[in-house]
């Protein structure tokens, strides 16, 4: 919603907005000229109504403002519908997926931007451009996420399209994984017919597309786009990828993690097909930074290491905590996570378990509940009593080559010989809860408002 009101405040808007409480983003909005307010107001402009109402979602339809541009005659519309009009007159690159979206929209948008102008919405601050749009002069590319929550992406019908993931999610808009996954391919039919779409091989049989079908993976020899001779060093991941036009070698590539790198060959792939020059693609990969709150570095010294991570579902708490091991192997790993949604916790919290008793020790958080109500007999509670963490403790696998399959590595990263931990506390004594475990690696997970103690968990662990 903030790069919506970004793209239209730069176009000679006048743009509010309301936000149920006051971060450092909306404080940003307001320095730019947009006009934010905490409180619910009706009308919400003192003087007239605007000519244009746009809404998240996530906004319940109980909210006094939308229930009033519900009934005035304000055209009220969705913040997909919005991108959907955008992308109509531009070459539209969209990234679906229930994991890896904002880390392949911004790798698109940097390498796009070594070779062309581009406008882009991303789901997270860009660590390159230290902002979550991009809009640069003379742009006829435009980049966005396409959201599968509440079927937000049926709003586009890119050129290119990327589906990185459809694992089960929104199970309280979905119902089934069946559901989920017969949205994607509605997704997939959208792709005009002259187009691509970017997707791994198990999806891609999943999938009734009528656009032209190209694959990735990581290092499926039998896919379109893969790398190959991937090695660890200096704090680097370094491969070469394999694209049907020739290879492009020795990528020196900074963000960590092999499912970062498969993000890569993502938006390789994405760039390949629309024409960028493979020594671009090298550079601008090289030059990636990241986004802010993905495997994001926020101490690190040989004493003690602080990683903040957005994971919030229980396959990207595993992809993060298996990549804290591979990058710092023979360390214990402390991890604090404060789950997402009464209705995720519920409906995934054995996998939740299964995924933190990969830590060393674990303190959680109490749910955010973000749009929802509490749902009886659902609490990070319940979710402790199911982390077994009796007597077990993870060690880094010797042999965590990405030859291995990611179960396989998984698997190979469980060993029984340590004491462990996990905690349950409030955020108001997290700070003395983690002095006192003296954590070698910390990582903060999840999705709510865990962001807003980085600072705070910063400050108590510098020197």
């Amino acid at each position: 919603m903030s790069a919506l009101a970004r793209y239209y405040r730069k176009r000679g808007a006048e743009v509010y907005g309301y936000d149920r409480t006051q971060t450092p983003l909306t404080e940003e909005l307001e320095r730019e000229g947009i006009h934010i307010h905490y409180t619910e107001q009706v009308p919400p402009l003192k003087d007239k109504d605007p000519d244009l109402c746009i809404y998240t979602p996530a906004i319940p339809k109980t909210n006094r403002e939308f229930l009033y541009f519900e009934q005035s005659d304000v055209p009220l519309i969705k913040r997909s519908q919005a991108l959907g009009m955008l992308t109509l007159e531009k070459t539209c690159f969209a990234v679906a997926g229930t994991h890896g979206k904002t880390s392949v929209t911004s790798m698109i948008a940097n390498i796009l931007r070594g070779e062309r102008p581009v406008t882009a919405f991303i789901g997270g601050i860009s660590a390159n451009c230290n902002s979550n749009f991009i809009d640069d002069e003379n742009s006829h590319a435009i980049i966005v996420e396409a959201d599968e929550y509440d079927r937000s992406f049926l709003s586009l019908h890119p050129d290119i399209a990327v589906i990185t993931s459809m694992d089960s999610d929104h199970l309280d808009i979905y119902g089934n994984e069946a559901q989920l996954r017969k949205s994607f391919n509605d997704f997939a039919h959208q792709i005009k017919h002259c187009g691509f779409l970017v997707t791994k091989p198990k999806l891609a049989s999943a999938i009734t597309a009528s656009c032209r079908v190209k694959t990735y993976s990581l290092n499926n020899l039998d896919t379109d786009y893969h790398a190959e001779n991937l090695l660890v060093g200096n704090e680097k991941l370094h491969f070469d990828l394999v694209t049907p036009k020739g290879i492009i070698e020795d990528i020196q590539f900074e963000k960590t993690g092999w499912h970062n790198v498969e993000n890569a060959v993502a938006a390789a792939a994405v760039c390949d097909l629309a024409g960028v020059n493979h020594a671009v693609i090298k550079q601008q990969l090289e030059n990636y930074k990241g986004v802010k709150r993905r495997f994001e570095y926020i101490i690190h010294r040989p004493d003690f290491t602080y990683i903040d991570d957005y994971a919030h579902h229980p396959q990207e708490i595993t992809a993060c905590i298996n990549s804290v091991r591979m990058m710092h192997p023979n360390r214990k790993i402390c991890g604090v996570f404060q789950p997402h949604l009464f209705s995720r916790t519920r409906d995934f919290a054995d996998a939740f378990a299964r995924s933190l008793e990969l830590l060393d020790s674990v303190v959680l958080l109490d749910i955010y509940p973000a749009r929802e109500l509490p749902i009886e007999g659902v609490s990070s509670k319940m979710l402790l009593d199911k982390i077994n963490m009796k007597n077990t403790t993870y060690r880094h696998c010797e042999d965590d080559s990405p030859k291995q399959s990611e179960e396989d590595r998984l698997l190979h990263c469980v060993r029984n010989d340590g004491e462990t931990e996990k905690i349950l506390t409030d955020k108001e004594n997290l700070i003395e809860t983690l002095k006192n475990i003296k954590p070698e690696i910390l990582v903060t997970m999840g999705a709510g408002d865990i962001d807003r103690l980085v600072d705070k968990i910063k400050t108590a662990f510098a020197l």
